[in-house]
């Protein structure tokens, strides 16, 4: 009896798994009823012209047309006349033109080498070659082709002592400071300078920084404005 019952249960569990297969397979199969092909769709007159610049947005989830491929020069020519972008590189123009004068000027000459760490899309990288800085490295966890190349600024791909200038934005915002600050004072050469950009902070916190800093003597510390942002500008000459 319970072989027969046994039997009688694998039946209907074979049927079972071919019921549901078919019915996976249909809804796999089945067009969705959004999917609806929009030259089938009477058209409003004054919806044409709208439409005509809305091609490169799908008209639903099922939307497979072919799309024109924008390249990479058309995007960043977008970008870089965009008005944000033109002030924002006006203000990191601004910060080292006025920061880096005297002694410490004879480090962005044409012939200097510059990094630019945690570059983001690149506002340092362009206002550095703009100034007439031919050789300018920007390093990013996610790259900026062609202003800013990948890399962990925890563990910079440089040699020691190859850059004449370093600079950040960003420290504040590192995962590690002291490591962060290691590696731009290993990658920048002895008589270099290292300029950082961080949150407006009263003397205790630029101190605190100014301490990460175990092979640079302070130069020079000054509230600015960058990015729209009121930042402490901390300027550092590497021993």
């Amino acid at each position: 009896m319970d072989r027969h019952i046994q039997i009688f249960l694998n039946k209907v569990s074979y049927v079972s798994i071919t019921i549901a297969t078919i019915i996976l397979l249909f809804l796999f199969l089945q067009t969705p009823s959004t999917c609806v092909d929009p030259r089938t769709i009477p058209q409003h007159p004054q919806s044409l012209s709208k439409r005509a610049h809305q091609k490169s947005f799908p008209t639903s989830t099922c939307d497979y047309t072919h799309r024109a491929y924008t390249s990479l020069d058309k995007k960043n020519k977008k970008l870089w006349n965009s008005k944000a972008w033109v002030q924002t590189v006006s203000s990191y123009k601004s910060l080292f033109s006025s920061s880096l004068q005297g002694p410490v000027r004879t480090h962005l000459f044409n012939h200097s080498r510059a990094l630019v760490v945690s570059a983001g899309p690149g506002h340092g990288v362009m206002a550095l070659e703009e100034m007439g800085v031919a050789d300018v490295t920007g390093v990013e966890l996610v790259d900026s082709p062609p202003l800013v190349s990948r890399a962990d600024p925890h563990n910079l791909p440089f040699f020691d002592n190859v850059f004449d200038f370093g600079f950040s934005g960003y420290l504040d915002r590192a995962l590690f400071p002291d490591r962060y600050v290691a590696e731009m004072e290993r990658t920048v050469r002895s008589g270099g300078v290292c300029m950082v950009a961080v949150e407006e902070y009263g003397d205790e916190e630029v101190r605190e920084i100014v301490k990460l800093f175990r092979k640079s003597a302070l130069v020079d510390v000054k509230n600015v404005r960058l990015a729209g942002e009121r930042r402490t500008r901390i300027l550092m000459r590497v021993e």
